[in-house]
């Protein structure tokens, strides 16, 4: 039987295994506020946990079975293995086990309207930039976003309306547990194939999502997207596309680039809803502008309002993120870690003034490296100076075939100006001493390679 908030009693004790990570903290912070006592572990205090620990969560570092002895639901994440102590003691002991998704559906699940933003790409993003629309239109949603967000102080809000938004991740299927009445796609690509044996069945998960609106809402989905297309063939959805161009439902026309930042008008069907002019660069960012108005627009919101918030929208932490100067040479830092993204991100950068385009790339896990290797060779011709790093392995363990350095070696019989570096230090010392005025330097990938730009201005 699914879980349901309902099966919860009023301040029951709820523990989360991995309670500082951003989805997970952000799952907790509405426990907190709604009443309940809240405890979790973690390996690490950070910063988050600091904010959890002042609105009263007790949170363990490392993980045992006494944390959860007083638990009456334990909520855990993929991540986390079936040897771990506080999961074997749950079992053994009749705790309500949880995973992340089936509790954020839970919480979905009691608003009347509610949008799961998901996509390979740009959730992180478009769930921000909805965030910054509806909040503006005075809507005051819920948000939990997978990133921090300024306008929100962090990564959660408990709105007091009867609207929610939250990213959807495909990993593992852990969008299906949610309850959308309206599931956005960005876009469908290769990705986390250390889960998925391949695109159709990648497809299939989509396709999935997107039925958990039948006969209670809508899709609103990019028809610039042949996997998106493929996946919606044949559901008999009412499905809102939008795109460059007027084939599609909510679309762009007129785009005028500015150092990277488009300036474009919005049309549904034949009406012209807006004019809106961006402070994030590329065209991926125009589409997701259009995924943000279709929202707002079944929503009801107003649209001058909801313009104004997009219009306001700077970006997410880690997505095309001014970090600051190094000798004269601008210092940015970005997630992406997929051939697409980098694609993108280093796109949007070239048409940026500037000296040199420095990319500083740590590859995140073998299993995506090794399949899309030929992919990622082709990621980087934008760039004038690239610097690979050892892979963030994340949650996986070395192949003992899959390296950063033969990724290096084969970029390089592209004719690109690479350089393997293993440490993080060392990098950090090279562009101490070669990067001059007006240089654009990114550091790209899900890990810590943030870090090396953080150090080096500071």
């Amino acid at each position: 039987m699914a879980f349901t908030l309902s099966n919860l009693e009023e301040n029951s004790h709820i523990h989360f295994i991995g309670i500082g990570g951003i989805s997970m903290s952000g799952l907790a912070i509405i426990m907190c506020e709604n009443g309940y006592t809240v405890t979790g572990s973690d390996r690490e205090e950070t910063r988050i946990i600091k904010k959890l620990v002042d609105m009263g969560a007790k949170v363990f570092y490392g993980h045992r079975e006494e944390n959860v002895h007083e638990a009456d639901v334990v909520v855990y994440t993929a991540a986390i293995k079936e040897d771990n102590p506080e999961i074997m003691y749950a079992k053994e002991n009749n705790i309500p086990l949880v995973t992340r998704a089936e509790f954020l559906g839970a919480i979905m699940k009691t608003y009347r309207h509610a949008c799961g933003i998901s996509g390979t790409h740009g959730k992180t993003t478009t769930t921000s930039m909805l965030s910054y629309a509806l909040l503006h239109a005075g809507m005051d949603p819920t948000i939990s976003v997978g990133g921090e967000l300024d306008i929100i102080n962090g990564n959660i809000k408990t709105g007091k309306s009867d609207y929610f938004i939250t990213e959807a991740c495909e990993y593992t299927n852990s969008f299906l547990s949610f309850f959308p009445t309206i599931a956005v796609i960005t876009n469908i690509d290769e990705d986390h194939l250390d889960f998925f044996s391949g695109i159709e069945e990648i497809r299939e998960s989509f396709r999935n999502f997107a039925m958990l609106t039948k006969d209670k809402g809508c899709v609103v989905a990019s028809g610039m997207d042949e996997n998106v297309k493929l996946a919606l063939s044949g559901t008999g959805l009412d499905i809102k596309y939008y795109g460059i161009g007027d084939d599609s439902e909510y679309h762009a026309e007129n785009i005028k680039y500015t150092n990277g930042f488009a300036s474009f008008q919005v049309w549904h069907y034949h009406d012209l809803l807006c004019q809106i002019t961006l402070k994030v660069p590329g065209e991926h960012n125009v589409l997701n502008a259009l995924a943000t108005i279709a929202v707002c627009h079944i929503w009801g919101a107003d649209i001058t309002l909801a313009k104004k918030g997009i219009e306001a929208f700077h970006g997410a932490g880690r997505r095309f993120e001014e970090k600051g100067y190094f000798k004269g040479a601008k210092i940015m830092d970005d997630y992406a870690h997929h051939p697409t993204e980098i694609k993108a991100t280093l796109g949007s950068a070239k048409k940026m003034e500037k000296n040199r385009l420095w990319c500083i790339f740590q590859p995140h896990t073998y299993s995506r490296t090794r399949t899309l290797w030929n992919e990622f060779c082709e990621s980087f011709d934008d760039c004038d100076e690239l610097i690979i790093t050892k892979i963030y392995a994340a949650r996986e363990l070395p192949d003992g075939v899959t390296t950063a350095e033969n990724l290096a070696n084969d970029i390089k019989k592209r004719g690109l100006n690479v350089r393997y570096i293993d440490e993080l230090e060392q990098i950090e010392v090279l562009l101490k001493n070669e990067l001059a005025e007006g240089d654009l330097v990114f550091t790209m990938g899900a890990g810590n390679i943030y870090t090396v730009g953080e150090n080096i201005i500071e």
